[in-house]
């Protein structure tokens, strides 16, 4: 066993018995940090976080920068598993850096973040159907990070995976979602929902629930639990008129 692999077991040990393991992670990770950063972890079972679940947020800026990704459907942290390498966004306010994801940035500097850091680990051959894990950090600055910070922001990002791991039984699937789907089963709900009521595939149909949320100014989750419990019904989408309503 490597040393680096010892590393991380014994990281993710001294987390184990934790009764919120992925939370007590990303807090030891965000203390042991030089700079002041927020630290959020997400698991994802496909690039652009369409089934997802953010699995801990820890300090100011984590959790709205974790709520804007999956909102918007774009960000580091997407860029980060398409890539299956870490993206470190320096300066929000410069265009080079953010064209990937313009909407984000700008809304992510409304929130006071001016630099996003995400280190994915990612499961599977490439297929678009793997799993990833991403640790992003969130800062209230612009500057680039340090060495050190990447270093044990790689290490609580690999210990975290294997608490996931050793978390998981024979019978749940490989994304885990029978053990994830609380923390955000109401917007796989509403995607199957308006995927059967509009005829849309689930891609599109995450599409359709992002561009409301994001038109309407309220938080995907929020909307979604209206979807599902409250009745809402979204906008039809264009498409031929109806019969009652075509002319002669």
């Amino acid at each position: 066993m490597t040393g680096h692999r010892v590393e991380t077991v014994l990281l993710a040990s001294r987390h184990a018995d934790h009764p919120a393991p992925a939370r007590s992670i990303t807090r030891a990770c965000r203390e042991a940090l030089d700079a002041p950063y927020s630290v959020g972890l997400t698991l994802a079972a496909d690039a652009a976080l369409a089934q997802r679940a953010s699995l801990a947020a820890d300090g100011p800026l984590a959790e709205r920068g974790e709520a804007l990704q999956i909102n918007l459907g774009e960000g580091p942290c997407i860029q980060a598993l398409r890539r299956h390498a870490p993206v470190f966004a320096t300066d929000l306010d410069d265009p080079e850096v953010t064209r990937s994801w313009p909407v984000f940035a700008a809304q992510a500097r409304a929130h006071g973040i001016r630099s996003v850091f995400t280190v994915p680990v990612v499961n599977g051959p490439g297929t678009a159907g793997q799993t990833g894990l991403v640790l992003s950090l969130y800062g209230d600055r612009p500057g680039r990070l340090s060495d050190a910070d990447l270093e044990t922001a790689r290490a609580h990002a690999h210990a975290a995976e294997l608490l996931l791991l050793s978390t998981l039984t024979p019978e749940e699937d490989e994304a885990a979602w029978g053990l994830l789907l609380p923390v955000d089963a109401v917007i796989h709900q509403a995607t199957g929902m308006i995927s059967y009521r509009h005829g849309l595939s689930t891609d599109q149909a995450v599409a359709l629930l992002r561009a409301h949320a994001h038109l309407c100014d309220v938080d995907l989750t929020d909307l979604s639990f209206s979807v599902v419990h409250h009745g809402l019904r979204l906008p039809e989408l264009a498409g031929p008129p109806s019969p009652e309503n075509s002319g002669p």
